[in-house]
């Protein structure tokens, strides 16, 4: 088979050189009206769904007015930000939470409030709430009621439906038609000695896409336009390396697998909330464990100190961290606004920051510092806990530029580059340079500069993608993002839970960080901090927690059998209060 690989590999590069460029000139201009079309079909039910919130109970108010519990965790109290306004003066600003559970039942929590929660007339700090029961708050009495059947009925027939029906399926078609196109690219461009191995692990790419989708088809699983996106994503970081380093396609292809391995058992632990609470504790150690182990045994690799090799095999610990964060974050159901519980959280980040920063890895450290504020005013809702949290970080800052001159260096450069084309500003300028060769559609795969510099495939992947496939692809790989944090950010207001609510915004926020940091490290408009192109860039590590991430943006989607998260809708029994 080798040997057929390579003999087509020469005969491309020899009497059919004829047929390559012509294909190689229209698929320059093809490749880009076929992503701007995959993109349009994954974004339309994403971003055009009725988001219609879902109603679980009724709170009955002394005058009558019922009103609905539309999440898993309502915060009751007097302030404006909370789910239940019961606006009287002896009830606390944040006074009590309501918390559903998966299997239906309620129960209500005491969040410190200054007057007492009681249960049918006896004081509580946690109990469980059966339908019918009074729950009252300084004095004032509500009931908590259930949904009727017809009510739920009609509930489950219009559930967050898309607005717009699209066939995945053939979404899917035009990802491998993409794929298959591009490996006909690059296999005529390919070396003889390398000609296999990009066949082979773009086909394994292409298959491991149907196999995904063919799991969730079985699991009555309807939406697969969030994984299609990663795939696109995936596809072209696949490019980029086949264009520089093709011995590393086998690696990243086995790579993906296991994000797709992660990414299931997420989506599987998720699928409970008592099960995603007791994954936390596991989480919390873990990622501490996995920090500290680096910065023993961690190995220095461009100035920072986050590598860890086993076996030849070199993998960056905080990668995964990452989804051990968003487990720590956010799974604080019962009291998810106590003081208490927000700073052992502050501490937690603090020490994970620390500990990157004791390895140089301040890029890293800003992406979690941006996630730790998402997380931290989903929580709390306190500008003052992020103005303080920010002015911390300012702090903490300004020492780290005093103890690691580097920085300040970096810095220095940032804005500059051109006047320091040949020290600090290198890459930078050779990027800059070589988006603007690309143009509009690219040199083609395989015909570009930038893979003469270091690092082209991982920081500077943008201006890599750019130069090859040309701007338009490079901005579709850009909006991928964006669609992904657009849609996490409309889901999040009819989201059911707390949990998934705040470990998908803390999840996309990541992503979108990373994107900025390299996207904009790349064009000298933000310092260059060495971070990765979700699914784009080079990197095992990477690719492992991208998929992970997407698992939390998964649980969050509330559109009807969308994600393996949420069950799939099947009337329940109701009993009517009488």
């Amino acid at each position: 088979m080798d040997a057929f690989f390579a003999s087509a590999a020469e005969y491309f590069q020899g009497s059919g050189s004829g047929f390559v460029s012509v294909f190689c000139t229209v698929w320059r201009y093809l490749a880009p009206v076929l992503a701007v079309l995959l993109l349009w079909r994954c974004a339309r039910p994403l971003l055009k769904f009725r988001r219609e919130p879902e109603t679980w109970a009724w709170l009955v108010m002394p005058d009558g007015n019922q009103l609905p519990l539309t999440h898993w965790e309502n915060i009751l109290g007097r302030a404006k930000g909370c789910d239940i306004v019961v606006d009287f003066p002896t009830v606390s600003r944040t006074h009590a939470v309501l918390t559903r559970y998966d299997d239906g039942s309620w129960s209500v929590t005491d969040i410190g409030s200054r007057g007492a929660v009681t249960l049918n007339g006896e004081p509580v700090q946690m109990a469980a709430v059966n339908y019918g029961d009074t729950i009252s708050l300084g004095g004032v009495d509500m009931v908590l009621a259930p949904v009727t059947q017809s009510e739920l009925e009609e509930q489950l027939a219009s559930r967050t439906r898309p607005a717009h029906q699209s066939s995945p399926a053939l979404t899917l078609f035009l990802l491998t038609v993409f794929q298959l196109l591009t490996t006909l690219q690059l296999w005529m461009g390919a070396e003889a000695e390398t000609a296999q191995t990009v066949v082979l692990s773009f086909l394994g790419l292409l298959a491991v896409g149907w196999l995904l989708f063919a799991v969730l088809r079985m699991m009555r699983r309807s939406g697969y336009e969030v994984e299609t996106l990663a795939f696109f994503l995936s596809t072209l970081g696949f490019a980029v390396i086949a264009s520089d380093n093709p011995a590393n396609l086998t690696k990243q292809l086995i790579c993906l697998l296991g994000g797709i391995v992660i990414y299931l058992i997420i989506g599987w632990s998720l699928r409970d909330l008592s099960r995603a609470k007791k994954f936390r504790y596991l989480a919390a150690v873990g990622g501490m464990l996995l920090l500290l182990v680096n910065l023993v045994f961690g190995q220095e690799n461009n100035g920072a100190r986050n590598w860890i090799s086993l076996g030849g095999i070199s993998f960056q610990p905080s990668e995964l961290v990452k989804l051990c964060f968003l487990y720590v974050g956010a799974s604080t159901m019962d009291r998810i606004v106590t003081k208490r519980n927000l700073f052992l959280f502050i501490v937690y980040s603090a020490a994970i920051c620390g500990c990157l920063a004791l390895m140089n890895d301040f890029g890293t450290a800003l992406i979690f510092f941006v996630a730790f504020l998402v997380i931290a005013f989903l929580r709390s809702g306190s500008f003052a806990t992020v103005t303080l949290a920010c002015a911390a970080t300012g702090f903490a800052g300004v020492l780290a530029v005093r103890f690691r001159p580097h920085i300040l260096r970096r810095f220095a450069t940032w804005g500059h580059a051109w006047e320091y084309a040949s020290a600090g500003g290198y890459q930078q300028t050779r990027a800059m340079m070589c988006i603007a060769s690309g143009g509009l559609f690219g040199l083609g795969a395989g015909n570009g500069w930038l893979k003469y510099v270091f690092a082209a495939d991982t920081d500077l992947v943008f201006a890599f993608l750019c130069e090859e496939w040309g701007l338009i692809i490079g901005l579709c790989a850009v909006a991928v993002i964006v669609i992904l944090a657009v849609f996490t950010v409309r889901s999040a207001k009819v989201g059911r839970s707390s949990f998934y609510t705040i470990a998908a915004c803390a999840a996309v926020a990541i992503l979108t960080i990373q994107t900025i940091l390299n996207v904009f490290g790349t064009m000298d408009l933000l310092p260059l901090t060495g971070v990765t192109f979700p699914f784009l860039s080079n990197g095992g590590s990477s690719m492992l927690a991208s998929w992970g991430l997407i698992a939390f943006l998964k649980a969050a989607d509330t559109r009807q059998n969308a994600s393996f998260a949420v069950r799939t809708a099947k009337a329940e029994e109701v009993e009517p209060l009488e």
